[in-house]
Protein backbone atom coordinates (compact mmCIF):
# COMPACT_ATOMS: atom_id res chain seq x y z
CA UNK A 1 0.00 0.00 0.00
CA UNK A 2 1.36 3.67 -0.76
CA UNK A 3 -0.13 6.72 1.10
CA UNK A 4 -0.28 10.35 -0.63
CA UNK A 5 -0.03 12.14 2.68
CA UNK A 6 0.06 11.69 6.74
CA UNK A 7 -0.88 14.64 9.10
CA UNK A 8 0.85 14.01 12.70
CA UNK A 9 -1.20 16.69 13.81
CA UNK A 10 -4.41 17.44 12.51
CA UNK A 11 -7.62 19.07 13.50
CA UNK A 12 -9.86 18.96 10.75
CA UNK A 13 -10.16 15.40 9.83
CA UNK A 14 -12.62 14.64 13.04
CA UNK A 15 -12.74 15.65 16.44
CA UNK A 16 -10.25 16.87 18.65
CA UNK A 17 -6.35 16.63 17.39
CA UNK A 18 -5.71 13.31 15.60
CA UNK A 19 -3.33 11.82 13.49
CA UNK A 20 -4.14 11.30 9.86
CA UNK A 21 -3.18 9.25 7.09
CA UNK A 22 -4.20 9.68 2.96
CA UNK A 23 -3.79 6.84 1.73
CA UNK A 24 -3.52 6.05 -2.45
CA UNK A 25 -5.89 3.92 -4.35
CA UNK A 26 -9.65 4.53 -5.04
CA UNK A 27 -11.58 3.00 -7.53
CA UNK A 28 -14.60 5.32 -7.14
CA UNK A 29 -13.03 8.15 -8.59
CA UNK A 30 -15.32 10.58 -7.76
CA UNK A 31 -16.91 13.68 -10.44
CA UNK A 32 -15.27 16.64 -8.38
CA UNK A 33 -12.97 15.26 -5.83
CA UNK A 34 -10.52 17.11 -4.05
CA UNK A 35 -8.16 14.68 -3.84
CA UNK A 36 -8.17 13.26 -7.37
CA UNK A 37 -4.38 12.71 -6.90
CA UNK A 38 -4.63 9.81 -4.47
CA UNK A 39 -6.50 7.76 -6.78
CA UNK A 40 -3.71 6.16 -8.03
CA UNK A 41 -2.44 3.49 -6.22
CA UNK A 42 0.96 3.42 -6.99
CA UNK A 43 1.43 7.39 -6.18
CA UNK A 44 2.98 8.92 -2.89
CA UNK A 45 5.42 6.70 -0.91
CA UNK A 46 5.35 3.25 0.33
CA UNK A 47 3.49 2.29 4.03
CA UNK A 48 6.34 0.41 5.44
CA UNK A 49 6.73 -0.84 8.99
CA UNK A 50 8.85 2.29 9.94
CA UNK A 51 5.38 4.75 9.08
CA UNK A 52 3.31 1.92 10.31
CA UNK A 53 5.16 2.57 13.83
CA UNK A 54 5.54 6.02 12.81
CA UNK A 55 1.97 6.27 13.22
CA UNK A 56 1.81 4.14 16.26
CA UNK A 57 4.27 6.47 18.19
CA UNK A 58 2.50 10.18 17.36
CA UNK A 59 -0.94 8.37 18.63
CA UNK A 60 1.31 7.43 21.90
CA UNK A 61 3.12 11.06 21.99
CA UNK A 62 2.24 12.62 25.15
CA UNK A 63 3.68 16.28 24.29
CA UNK A 64 0.69 16.28 22.12
CA UNK A 65 -2.55 14.50 23.17
CA UNK A 66 -3.91 13.30 19.95
CA UNK A 67 -7.74 11.90 20.31
CA UNK A 68 -7.38 8.97 17.70
CA UNK A 69 -6.59 8.17 14.09
CA UNK A 70 -8.31 9.33 11.01
CA UNK A 71 -7.88 7.28 7.83
CA UNK A 72 -9.16 8.81 4.43
CA UNK A 73 -7.75 9.09 0.56
CA UNK A 74 -7.73 7.74 -1.70
CA UNK A 75 -9.80 4.94 -0.22
CA UNK A 76 -8.65 3.03 2.73
CA UNK A 77 -11.21 0.15 1.86
CA UNK A 78 -9.64 0.15 -1.49
CA UNK A 79 -8.71 -3.67 -1.80
CA UNK A 80 -5.07 -3.56 -1.94
CA UNK A 81 -4.98 -1.28 0.65
CA UNK A 82 -7.24 -3.80 2.74
CA UNK A 83 -4.35 -5.93 4.62
CA UNK A 84 -2.38 -3.04 5.69
CA UNK A 85 -5.42 -0.68 6.89
CA UNK A 86 -6.06 -3.87 8.59
CA UNK A 87 -2.71 -3.93 10.64
CA UNK A 88 -2.65 -0.76 11.18
CA UNK A 89 -5.89 -0.90 13.32
CA UNK A 90 -5.57 -3.76 14.81
CA UNK A 91 -2.05 -2.32 16.73
CA UNK A 92 -4.21 1.26 16.68
CA UNK A 93 -6.17 -0.71 18.98
CA UNK A 94 -4.15 -3.34 20.93
CA UNK A 95 -1.13 -0.22 21.93
CA UNK A 96 -3.30 2.70 21.88
CA UNK A 97 -6.95 1.27 22.80
CA UNK A 98 -7.81 4.92 24.40
CA UNK A 99 -7.34 6.52 20.34
CA UNK A 100 -10.81 6.32 18.41
CA UNK A 101 -10.55 5.53 14.71
CA UNK A 102 -12.07 7.19 12.02
CA UNK A 103 -12.59 5.90 8.32
CA UNK A 104 -13.91 7.76 5.24
CA UNK A 105 -14.62 5.20 2.65
CA UNK A 106 -16.50 5.82 -1.04
CA UNK A 107 -18.30 2.10 -0.39
CA UNK A 108 -21.35 2.12 1.39
CA UNK A 109 -21.79 0.29 4.75
CA UNK A 110 -24.50 -2.50 3.48
CA UNK A 111 -22.10 -3.27 -0.01
CA UNK A 112 -18.71 -4.16 2.23
CA UNK A 113 -16.90 -7.30 1.37
CA UNK A 114 -16.25 -9.75 4.35
CA UNK A 115 -12.51 -8.42 3.93
CA UNK A 116 -13.62 -4.50 4.23
CA UNK A 117 -15.90 -5.38 7.15
CA UNK A 118 -12.71 -6.86 9.27
CA UNK A 119 -10.93 -3.72 8.95
CA UNK A 120 -14.27 -2.19 10.23
CA UNK A 121 -14.54 -4.37 13.02
CA UNK A 122 -12.15 -1.75 14.84
CA UNK A 123 -13.47 1.61 13.15
CA UNK A 124 -15.41 3.62 15.57
CA UNK A 125 -16.52 6.35 13.22
CA UNK A 126 -17.53 4.99 9.18
CA UNK A 127 -18.06 7.71 7.05
CA UNK A 128 -19.52 6.00 3.84
CA UNK A 129 -20.52 6.71 0.74
CA UNK A 130 -18.95 8.39 -2.62
CA UNK A 131 -18.63 12.02 -3.22
CA UNK A 132 -21.83 13.58 -5.38
CA UNK A 133 -20.58 16.73 -6.94
CA UNK A 134 -24.60 17.30 -7.20
CA UNK A 135 -24.78 17.00 -3.41
CA UNK A 136 -22.14 18.89 -1.92
CA UNK A 137 -22.93 21.04 0.80
CA UNK A 138 -19.76 23.11 2.53
CA UNK A 139 -21.84 23.17 5.66
CA UNK A 140 -21.77 19.79 6.34
CA UNK A 141 -19.26 18.53 9.27
CA UNK A 142 -17.00 15.84 8.39
CA UNK A 143 -18.52 14.88 5.03
CA UNK A 144 -18.53 16.43 1.56
CA UNK A 145 -22.01 15.52 0.42
CA UNK A 146 -25.33 14.82 1.82
CA UNK A 147 -25.97 11.82 0.52
CA UNK A 148 -22.78 10.84 2.66
CA UNK A 149 -23.62 9.06 6.23
CA UNK A 150 -21.72 9.44 9.68
CA UNK A 151 -22.33 5.66 11.06
CA UNK A 152 -21.15 5.47 14.97
CA UNK A 153 -19.81 2.09 15.07
CA UNK A 154 -18.47 1.97 18.51
CA UNK A 155 -22.24 2.65 20.04
CA UNK A 156 -23.21 -0.16 18.76
CA UNK A 157 -20.43 -2.47 19.93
Amino acid sequence: MNYHQYFPVDVINGPGTRATLFVSGCEHQCRGCYNQSTWNPDNGHRFDLQMQQRVINDLKDSRIKRRGLSLSGGDPLYPENLSEILALVQRVKNECPDKDIWLWTGYRLDELSPEQKRVIDYVDVLIDGKFEQENADVSLVFRGSSNQVIHYLAEKR
